[in-house]
């Protein structure tokens, strides 16, 4: 399927080059979307981040170049590390032991396999959608820059999340909503530049934008809307499953543009939210 080949075109580039410079820019055009949703997809898919990802496959790689007889300084040259020191650090992370001990015949390593995108039966669980085409609308909140490090940002949305909730500010973006979609709103959208980008936590407002707080204007477009609920953990899980399961057989693409979430309620261990997709009919 269409949507297998790009992902697939995309990480044959990157596999075709561990052990020279990854254009991630071009990784994302091969994937047909922004480095910033390509990566976010990634991680949503795999359950690991790109980088990660990388990483782990390089190491790899210069464990069967070590065991091969090539010199430490050459490997590490090869897989981008600018010192030994560096390399020997990354490498103990991934192996549990240094490159010098990999060298030496009946060591154990680990090996990581190359990923590859297909389409599995996963059984009958079902998934709940609606498709439906919604106006655009203006919501107000806070927000946070994400970079393209999807590991930091990961670890960036919660305690984000939390001093929003400790310094009142999600009371007052409550205060704020006045339109449809009625809930509290987590909005991720790519930066200016498309390497990064911007988590806003918000709400459907009309009125003014209070000092400190941010607009965010979401246009006008066709969603697949996925309902759910259970602890916030979850919420990644309905994300893989959209990806992974839903969208190769919908008949629909994945439109690179504004992801939003909507929750419904406020009760942190079951939470009752929905996902909403952005999405284009394929030709």
């Amino acid at each position: 399927m269409e949507w297998f080949r790009r992902m697939n075109d995309a990480l044959t580039y990157m596999e075709d080059n561990l052990d020279s410079e990854i254009s991630i820019e071009k990784a994302a055009r091969l994937a047909c979307c922004s480095q910033y949703h390509f990566q976010r997809m990634f991680s949503y898919i795999m359950g690991v981040t790109l980088s990660e990802y990388l990483r782990r496959r390089r190491l790899t790689k210069a464990a069967f170049d070590l065991q091969g007889g090539d010199k430490v300084i050459d490997v590490a040259l090869r897989y981008g590390y600018e010192s030994p020191t560096a390399f020997n650090r990354a490498f103990q992370a991934v192996h549990g032991i240094s490159p010098s001990i990999a060298q030496k015949p009946d060591t154990v390593l680990k090996a990581f396999p190359r990923v590859s995108f297909q389409l599995t039966v996963k059984g009958v669980t079902e998934m709940d959608y609606r498709i439906v085409e919604k106006e655009g609308f203006r919501a107000v909140g806070v927000r946070t820059h994400l970079s393209a490090d999807m590991e930091e940002n990961f670890k960036k949305i919660t305690p984000f999340w939390e001093q929003t909730i400790r310094s009142g500010l999600t009371k007052q973006i409550g205060d704020l909503m006045n339109s449809e979609p009625m809930g509290l709103l987590a909005i991720s959208t790519a930066d200016e530049s498309g390497t990064g980008g911007y988590y806003y936590i918000c709400a459907a407002s009309e009125k003014l934008v209070p000092d400190g707080m941010f607009e965010v204007n979401v246009p006008k477009h066709t969603w697949a809307i996925f309902p759910g609920s259970g602890h916030p953990s979850s919420i990644a899980d309905l994300h893989k499953r959209i990806f992974s399961e839903w969208q190769p057989t919908s008949g629909y693409e994945w439109a690179d543009m504004i992801d939003v979430e909507v929750y419904l309620n406020d009760d942190p261990v079951d939470m009752m939210y929905e996902v909403w997709m952005p999405v284009v009919k394929k030709a």
